[in-house]
């Protein structure tokens, strides 16, 4: 129960133990004038920011469709419903329903689910504004 009062386990205590005893014994071989090949570790850090430096793909969101906007809009409108209560109904905050009035939205599969049972509009798939 001793090692667990300072946090660590023994097993934690031993690697640090051991990677103290190899950095000595590294000194010690590189002060006497012995090559001493040492592996540098990577993190991999870098490498992803490699990756994001030479991706050249355009790296946008995906928005809502031009199609599905203006279904939502006409579905909006055929119900007499304001975007404030349209939202109200589908349990979201407004800015959502305007967002996704705008094209400036995220489509979330949840959200246009909800969309079409309230609107009774096909928001998803092939016949988007269809009912």
């Amino acid at each position: 129960m001793d090692d667990a009062v300072d946090g660590k386990t023994s097993r934690a205590k031993r690697r640090e133990t051991d990677d103290a005893a190899n950095g000595a014994r590294t000194t010690q071989a590189l002060r006497a004038g012995i090559a001493v090949d040492t592996v540098r570790k990577d993190s991999g850090a870098g490498r992803n920011a490699l990756k994001l430096e030479l991706d050249d793909e355009n790296l946008t969101h995906k928005t809502v469709s031009a199609d599905v906007k203006k279904a939502i809009l006409q579905g909006r409108l055929a119900k007499k419903l304001t975007q404030a209560q349209l939202a109200q109904q589908i349990n979201e905050k407004p800015q959502i329903v305007q967002e996704y009035e705008s094209g400036k939205a995220i489509p979330n599969q949840q959200i246009l689910g909800k969309l079409e049972r309230i609107l009774g509009v096909k928001l998803r798939g092939k016949g988007v504004g269809k009912k």
